[in-house]
């Protein structure tokens, strides 16, 4: 399903639907080349669950964590990582259990598309905008859209 985000409003709306939606266990795993907007959607989700203030990108860092949300949040940027078995020495099933892992760059961790609440959301430019894929897990299809 392809969603139009013609502004930052659209993405605020799109990351409060998810957000609306969001279960423990779930993965948010966001794509798109360098400025398409995944750090933004990833903000607006973590702000709909309840966060107030200044959301830190996790390029640095890989893991911020978000325990005060109405859902424990793990909000991941796997950019910097050369190879999924990383994630094994960052302790990322230890911070996932019980929260909803939002992941940007999900393929440098290996992908999450297989697991049933993965939603896959793959950002594009189109003009002055932006344009939402999503792909659903098994576990969505009863919540999405």
């Amino acid at each position: 399903m392809a969603l139009a985000l013609p502004d930052l409003a659209a993405m605020d709306a799109l990351g409060q639907r998810i957000a609306e939606k969001l279960a423990p266990g779930d993965v948010i795993a966001l794509t798109g080349t360098l400025g398409t907007g995944k750090t933004t959607l990833a903000r607006a989700i973590i702000a709909a669950l309840g966060h107030v203030g200044e959301v830190p990108s996790p390029t640095y860092t890989i893991i911020e964590t978000y325990d005060d949300l109405r859902i424990p949040l793990v909000h991941a940027d796997f950019y910097r990582l050369d190879d999924p078995g990383e994630t094994d020495e960052l302790g990322l099933d230890d911070y996932r259990e019980g929260a909803v892992l939002l992941a940007e760059w999900p393929n440098h961790a290996g992908g999450f598309a297989h697991e049933p609440g993965c939603l896959a959301i793959a950002l594009e430019k189109v003009g002055d905008g932006r344009e939402a894929v999503v792909t659903p897990g098994t576990s969505w299809q009863s919540r999405w859209p």
